[in-house]
């Protein structure tokens, strides 16, 4: 998988101004990134509570994104400040226009990395801004390839707290755990960012996401909701993505002669009801569907075909592709 690190900060120590739960975000963070869901190592994560100083914060961040790491991840939960200037991740040395590490210190260091992935997620208020940096007089943020930025709320938001972590970071776990994955177990930062941003939908609190990337990497991995080998007969049993399969009693398991309710020829055999169970497997994750029937089992049992769903056919080109 290559080498894989990630910074993991968290800050609740400011003295005017003190937080509850960043420490517990980066705690849940850093235990989340540091495996894969089977207990196999993922990231190797440095974790730092109530780091003290701007100079501190800037020097881990710099040494987070050193190197020609594969990935690079620099995880931060604490105060956000933005003002006429510009944005800040607020260190608890503050004081009055010396916030902290700016955020486009932090956007700078990201993109002349030489890490081959650059990904910062940052759950602090106001922390959109670095969204927006303009930069050599454009009116966006200049984001170089490979480098990818998450962050809790747009630059007009504060990043709110509940039940001893941040909204935001709540909802990271929950995504990390696996709640978006996809069918094979991968957990993106894309899809990540789609899973908050649809459960974030009754809050003011919204999330920016933006990204330079050919393609996503997996960020963690958890068990397939559908064992790979049986993705891998998609083409198996569909030549074409827009092929149907077509059904009939056979296929049902429970259409034979002992069991007792209404049955019919063909009865049930082996071959066609492991075929079937396949099938319904892949029903069950969205990417098949039965015809004109609202279950597998009627389509069995009326001989009606089933067909790819529209993510289905992307699971199949990916199959037939080589890529699962």
């Amino acid at each position: 998988m290559g080498t894989r690190k990630a910074l993991v900060v968290g800050i609740d120590e400011y003295t005017r101004c003190p937080l509850h739960g960043c420490c517990n975000d980066a705690e849940a963070i850093k235990d989340l990134l540091s495996n894969h869901d089977n207990g196999d190592p993922n990231f190797s994560v440095w974790k730092k509570d109530n780091v003290a100083t701007k100079g501190e914060l800037r020097e881990l961040i710099e040494k987070c994104f050193e190197g020609d790491a594969d990935v690079a991840l620099f995880y931060y939960s604490g105060h956000g400040h933005i003002d006429k200037v510009g944005g800040y991740l607020v260190t608890p040395d503050f004081s009055q226009h010396d916030y902290g590490v700016s955020l486009q210190e932090v956007l700078t260091i990201a993109n002349e990395s030489k890490c081959k992935e650059r990904i910062i997620i940052l759950d602090s208020c106001y922390s959109g801004f670095m969204g927006s940096i303009s930069t050599a007089g454009q009116n966006t943020a200049v984001i170089n390839e490979g480098v990818t930025i998450m962050t809790a709320s747009r630059n007009s938001q504060t990043s709110m707290e509940i039940d001893g972590h941040g909204v935001f970071t709540a909802l990271l776990m929950e995504a990390l755990k696996g709640g978006a994955a996809d069918v094979t177990g991968h957990i993106s930062i894309a899809g990540i960012y789609a899973f908050i941003d649809k459960a974030l939908g009754p809050w003011d609190q919204r999330p920016v996401f933006k990204t330079n990337v050919n393609s996503f990497i997996s960020l963690r991995d958890v068990k397939p909701q559908v064992d790979v080998s049986i993705l891998r007969k998609l083409t198996k049993y569909f030549d074409a993505e827009q092929d149907l399969y077509n059904l009939d009693p056979s296929y049902e398991p429970t259409n034979k002669p002992d069991i007792e309710h209404t049955i019919t020829e063909p009865y049930a055999n082996e071959k066609n009801t492991a075929i079937f169970s396949d099938l319904q497997k892949l029903e069950g994750v969205g990417l098949v569907v039965p015809v004109n029937e609202e279950h597998m089992y009627y389509a069995a049992m009326n001989s009606k075909p089933c067909k790819l769903t529209p993510i289905g056919k992307r699971y199949w080109k990916l199959v037939k592709e080589g890529r699962i």
